[in-house]
């Protein structure tokens, strides 16, 4: 590595032979000038990564210097150095963006301890977390080996994210292969325990997590009340982890009460989860009580057009009727702006619903367009993209104005999603649903290993297409895949986004409750 170059001005430096030398011993490279003048020469011929600057010197002030520049180049930090401790001096120099502030005498360890701060704090920072997560790494292997139950899933699935953001910003490649076949053996372990648990959770007095139909009579009824009104957001296909990089702008507006984790039903597909949410129903009971509103997946036009008629008859079903609430869905820019502009008129409803449709459609989106696929090629990428969406979003602006109005806010979705890697072949008859994670139909052919199976649709409370019809599941990573035109299929849809399957990311999601700050 080479060594950091330093340009140190000020006009007593031969005062300061020792510090230099102190710095030099330690391979740092340091250049003097006695002026501000002869520091702006200097800086036109030479490159440097710090300054350190005195503030109080004959001919060009150290401020004047610092305006000279950062004129010339914003990013280069610059530490000044002054025998002043006069407010005005600190609050110029600090608006002139300065990188520290030394107050004069100043000895070798300060000039070090200040170098590393602003130098060496991304090397440091990098070196810590990883050592950490080596750390964690063997505590999290003993933990796959003996999870055994929803809240242990969701304790360590909530440790490999914390992971992941972590080393995300790391510039060692290594420790995150690691996490990543740490994840990928986490998924493994995952699609056994579902196959092992998932229709028991449905039998009456066995404990099982809150789900997408017990979600609103568990979670959300008790945060319901006539002396303040709430915001819910179902933000559609939103992952934890993407959760995790937009909490900290809300959290600027808002307190966190408390968040918890809970569990989308199979499939983990919009048409499923979220009608589960509204209606605080399975898919089986949907389809029985109100075949009006419910559609099979091989059913025409659009599966989840009555979330607002199945919210309406949960309502009335557990006694809310006395709750004033509206239902709104945003699939678009121009519907976001709209319901922004009159925000201000739901002040005075108790429960005002919003599904924002944005990151199921940038998902989507993903497959289809080439674009989308570039800037989302990755987990790490994608949450980049929801980050840079929420803060340009109008639900941001919601948000924002639900927080001036004195909203309880609660934020939730329906389930997540995953980039799929692995094809696995798939044959059905045309009657087959056509979701690249689970399938629906009669006599599917499929690799054994490689999905989760219900022959009895009933077991797990979903609908039967037809008297034979089957559900099977993609588990961890791999996508289904048709044996004709296998080759094109498999190109254009591996590294996509897709859900409906078994995953830790499609089915462990958040539930977030804010009040006004």
């Amino acid at each position: 590595m080479s060594a950091i170059q330093i340009l140190w001005v000020d006009d007593e430096i031969d005062l300061l032979k020792p510090h230099i030398l102190f710095l030099e011993q330690r391979n740092y490279n340091v250049t003097t000038c006695k002026s501000g003048s002869e520091a702006i020469d200097v800086l036109e011929t030479e490159k440097f990564d710090i300054v350190f600057l005195d503030e109080n010197m004959p001919g060009l002030t150290g401020l004047e210097t610092l305006n000279e520049l950062k004129a010339k180049q914003d990013n280069l930090p610059v530490v000044m150095i002054t025998k002043s401790e006069e407010e005005y001096i600190m609050e110029e120099a600090i608006g002139s963006k300065i990188a520290d502030y030394l107050i004069k005498p100043v000895n070798p360890n300060q000039i070090l301890l200040s170098l590393k701060k602003n130098l060496d704090h991304s090397r440091l920072v990098s070196e810590k977390t990883t050592s950490s997560y080596q750390q964690e790494f063997r505590k999290i292997a003993m933990d796959l080996a003996m999870v055994n139950s929803y809240e242990e899933w969701v304790n360590l699935y909530q440790k490999l994210l914390y992971w992941e953001i972590q080393l995300e910003n790391i510039e060692d490649p290594s420790m995150f292969e690691i996490l990543e076949s740490q994840k990928t053996e986490a998924n493994t372990q995952f699609g056994k325990f579902i196959e092992k648990n998932y229709a028991d959770w449905f039998l009456p007095n066995t404990e099982a997590p809150v789900m997408s139909h017990t979600l609103f009579k568990e979670k959300i009824v008790p945060e319901l009340s006539k002396e303040q009104p709430t915001l819910l957001v179902v933000v559609d296909n939103l992952r934890y982890d993407q959760w995790k990089v937009f909490e900290p702008i809300i959290n600027n507006y808002y307190k966190k009460e408390h968040e918890e984790a809970f569990f989308s039903i199979l499939p983990t597909a919009t048409q499923y989860a979220r009608n589960a949410i509204f209606s605080g129903l399975m898919p089986s009971d949907m389809e029985k009580l109100y075949p009006q509103f419910w559609k099979n997946d091989t059913d025409e036009g659009g599966k989840n057009l009555h979330e607002e008629d199945f919210l309406q008859a949960q309502m009335k079903r557990l006694n809310l009727d006395h709750l004033n609430y509206e239902f709104h869905k945003i699939t678009n820019l121009r519907t976001g702006k709209k319901l922004v502009d009159n925000f201000k008129t739901l002040k005075d409803n108790d429960l005002t619903v919003v599904v924002y449709n944005f990151v199921d459609m940038l998902s989507h989106a993903k497959t289809e367009m080439e674009v989308v696929k570039e800037l989302a090629s990755n987990d790490k990428a994608y949450r980049s993209l929801t980050l840079s969406w929420f803060k340009n979003s109008p639900l941001f602006e919601m948000i924002q104005q639900a927080q001036q109005l004195g909203f309880k806010l609660i934020v939730t979705t329906d389930h997540g999603t995953i980039n799929v890697k692995n094809p696995s072949k798939v044959i059905g008859d045309r009657d087959t649903s056509l979701n690249l994670r689970y399938k629906t139909g009669r006599s599917l052919t499929y690799e054994e290993k490689e999905v989760l199976v219900f022959k009895d649709p009933k077991e797990v409370h979903l609908p039967s297409i037809n008297m034979s019809s089957s559900y099977i599941f993609a588990k961890s990573d791999s996508f289904f895949a048709y044996p004709n035109n296998y080759n094109h299929y498999v190109s254009y849809y591996r590294n996509t986004y897709q859900h409906g399957g078994v995953s830790l990311e499609e089915m462990i999601i958040p539930f977030s409750v804010f009040l006004p700050k």
